[in-house]
Parts: structure tokens; sequence; C-alpha cells
């Protein structure tokens, strides 16, 4: 499914549930359904800077298209990361790279979280385009 595609199914979830309580009980349940990221991938260097929790994200590169695994040890984040997942695994280097993620717009995520956590999603959406610039230039130079 197309990265846009899969931003729409995100926003029409988040446009039925019109209380801000019922979102983020929406966001943790996503980052619990979450798999839990192997204890091999919690190192340092998979670890987000700039995020107030702390935050792991896993890429890997197979057939062309870049897998992610995260956690978080805090739910509401796990839930964010869990919709980054969820839009941008799966697809090429070039895909993510050129994608604009409007779904964080669309349904408020921008204006109903804390400063420190918008801080956060801003890290792990630059640290997933930095996985795919990386493996974007490993493969042209192949």
């Amino acid at each position: 499914m197309h990265i846009n595609e899969l931003q729409d199914e995100i926003i029409e979830e988040f446009e039925d549930l019109t209380d801000w309580m019922d979102r983020y009980q929406l966001l943790i349940d996503l980052g619990s359904e979450l798999e839990p990221l192997d204890d091999k991938y919690k190192t340092e260097s998979n670890l987000i800077n700039g995020c107030q929790s702390r935050v792991w994200i896993q890429a890997d590169y197979k057939d062309g298209l870049l897998y992610f695994t995260a956690d978080s040890d805090a739910l509401i984040v796990k839930g964010l990361i869990a919709l980054l997942i969820r839009v941008l695994s799966e697809h090429t280097p070039q895909e993510i790279l050129d994608s604009e993620l409007y779904f964080i717009d669309r349904i408020g995520l921008s204006d109903h979280l804390s400063p420190t956590r918008s801080n956060g999603l801003l890290a792990m959406v630059k640290q997933i385009r930095v996985y795919a610039l990386a493996y974007n230039i490993e493969t042209s130079q192949k």
C-alpha cells in the first residue's frame, strides 16, 4: 500500500474519535500492539537523540525495502512510533525520502502533544529519514 494511502487510513481512524482522551488511548493501544524490539537492538546507536523518553529504532534493508522495528519506555511515544512504522516501513528508501508526512498535522498531533513529545516525534521522523538516506546512497553506489 502506498504511503499516502496508509496516512489516509490513520486519519480516518482518528477522525472517528472527537475526544482527545480517546485519541491518546488509541495511541497507547497502538503502542501496546507493537512487536517488542529485541534487546540486542536496544543500543546507543539505535537510541533516538532529542526524545525525553527512551526510543530505539532499528532499520533493516531487504529486497529493496526498509523495515523498521522500534520500542520506547513511554506508552504514548510507543504509539507514535507505531504510527510511523505503519506508514513508512516496507517502502523503498526513495519513497520514504519523497514522502510528506501530512497525517501528523491532520490528526492533530502537532497541536495536542507537549513540546517535548513533539520534539521527540520530529527526532523519530528525522532518524527514519536518515536511515532511508543512508540506504539510498548505499544502494545507488552499487
